[in-house]
């Protein structure tokens, strides 16, 4: 059956509850994930208008319908450190950050070159203990509520929170290094840490999913590279799957059945271990690292939805490649369950002319005019 048909006067947000239930729809929605800050940069020169200058006013600018601008916000009050200088010369400076993080970084680019990461203010127990005081978790804040709480009841579009996650908040505070070695050496301060961070998860997400239906949370992790995951499949079953499910079987309670989870890289080994923790929806499905999303649903089957999945190489090469390669996702999109869009920023090397034409060619595919 092919999920795009004759289906009229859909909202918004029925349009994305229905693609990821398999049932028929007017349509795809027409997302995208982002853009490097040096690709705007470039397309300014070749027709973009200058105000577009972020991922919302590109969104703005194009007409998507991205779903992850629509998340109840949050505040988790955490008596952060004071920033400080601790060293700089004429290009560069190392600093302490709001998070205690010791970075060295550049001071020209505006921010966008990688910092190199010195210390981290989590290393051991002793430093975790310290560390977690800082949290508040009795005055949460949701920024904006009155003020949109009836908006919110009354929606036709998407509504969902961000349900945070568990190693890529870990590997911000401790260090990817640190982490690993903690995962293999001192498992139970990593447990101690990912419950912590469920109590922070659940305490969070508990006024939003009892006073308003959402319909999807969204989770971030990047815990995986071109090889495959971070950590071992056994380690994470162990230390990851109960606290994922604790938060999925909270928010499944409460109507929340599509559980997103942002992770880079290749994902195969991990979702299976995601299904049974209760994340179902994966992206940005970065084909050239291995996470080719109809690959992956025809080894891992309807429980396993996708977002992304679109090669971006196939934006540099030119038209003829992204003819190909929208053919290529042609079964997946009629069949459901997904939706396609780069597999992660657009790359500072895709000229303009040829962004406008996958979009063309992507918009014939979902259902959209050319």
């Amino acid at each position: 059956m092919k999920i795009i048909g004759r289906c009229q006067g859909l909202s918004r947000r029925e349009r994305f509850l229905r693609v990821f239930a398999y049932k028929e729809v007017d349509r795809l929605p027409d997302v995208e994930f982002g853009y490097w800050a040096e690709t705007l940069r470039r397309w300014h020169g070749e027709g973009l208008p200058k105000w577009v200058a972020s991922d919302y006013d590109a969104d703005r600018y194009f007409g998507f319908e991205n779903w992850f601008w629509n998340e109840v916000p949050y505040i988790i009050p955490f008596k952060g450190y004071s920033v400080e200088v601790l060293w700089e010369d004429d290009r560069r400076r190392i600093l302490r950050d709001w998070l205690g993080v010791v970075k060295l970084e550049f001071k020209e680019g505006g921010g966008e070159s990688i910092p190199t990461f010195i210390e981290y203010p989590v290393k051991d127990r002793e430093t975790w203990e310290e560390y977690k005081e800082r949290f508040n978790l009795e005055a949460l804040q949701y920024p904006g509520w009155e003020e949109n709480v009836d908006r919110w009841r009354e929606r036709d579009y998407e509504l969902g929170i961000h349900a945070g996650g568990f190693f890529g908040w870990a590997r911000d505070i401790m260090g990817l290094k640190n982490l690993c070695n903690a995962v293999v050496r001192e498992p139970e301060l990593v447990r101690d840490m990912f419950e912590f961070r469920t109590r922070m998860i659940l305490k969070a997400l508990e006024k939003p999913v009892r006073e308003l239906q959402l319909d999807f949370a969204h989770w971030w992790e990047d815990m995986a590279w071109n090889g495959g995951p971070l950590i071992s499949p056994r380690h994470f079953r162990e230390l990851m799957v109960p606290y994922y499910r604790k938060v999925s079987e909270y928010l499944r309670d409460h109507g929340v059945k599509l559980n997103i989870v942002d992770c880079d890289g290749n994902i195969d080994l991990l979702i299976p271990l995601w299904l049974e923790a209760g994340i179902n929806c994966f992206f940005p499905c970065e084909v050239r690292a291995g996470s080719d999303p109809v690959k992956l649903r025809q080894k891992h089957g309807r429980e396993a939805l996708f977002m992304g999945g679109v090669d971006k190489r196939a934006l540099v090469e030119g038209p003829k490649a992204i003819e190909r390669e929208v053919e290529r996702l042609k079964t997946l999109i009629e069949e459901g369950g997904f939706i396609p869009h780069v597999d992660h920023r657009v790359p500072a090397d895709v000229p303009f002319s040829h962004y406008l034409y996958y979009l063309r060619v992507k918009r014939r595919s979902i259902g959209l005019p050319g």
